[in-house]
């Protein structure tokens, strides 16, 4: 979080949250899909239900399930579809990441997969309110997006190497 994606500025929206400790960071033993949905269910019901200015945004990372990109890709319509069934659309979403993150039409090592890359498998719960304050903010987020990949064109696998040695 704090070299990659608040010190790239990759997201502009993680910053305040993450410095004012509204960020739960829970990390699942689930070792199963099923066993994932069923802890997603709690962990979207137990975001929508706190105050945002205690947990503005959770962070479900899940090191043991859903570690083959391919799989992890394919799970996130079931996750759409828990969110839709808790009756949470317009409210909460699930954004992606993943230790191998590749975006459609693109080279598994290209370094602009980077910007969704994690160590581990993480589903990221966010309030819509919240993004929608962020992009009235910001303005244009294709433009965060373009800005993201310059930077890391600009950095290479190198300078994404350099990060995690300093």
């Amino acid at each position: 979080m704090e070299r990659s994606v608040i010190g790239l500025n990759l997201c502009p929206f993680a910053d305040n949250p993450y410095r004012s400790g509204r960020v739960r960071f829970h990390v699942s033993e689930q070792r199963t899909a099923a066993g994932l949905l069923e802890e997603l269910s709690v962990e979207l019901t137990r975001l929508a239900e706190a105050d945002p200015l205690q947990c503005e945004t959770t962070l479900l990372i899940h090191p043991w399930v859903l570690t083959d990109f391919i799989e992890y890709n394919d799970f996130l319509e079931a996750c759409d579809a828990i969110v839709v069934g808790l009756d949470l659309e317009g409210e909460l979403q699930v954004a992606s990441f993943h230790p191998q993150y590749r975006f459609s039409g693109s080279q598994p090592e290209d370094i602009e997969n980077y910007t969704n890359r994690s160590p581990y498998p993480i589903l990221h719960l966010l309030r819509e309110a919240s993004v929608e304050r962020a992009v009235a903010a910001v303005g244009n987020t294709d433009e965060i997006y373009l800005r993201n990949m310059r930077t890391l064109r600009s950095l290479g696998h190198e300078g994404w190497q350099r990060l995690w040695r300093d």
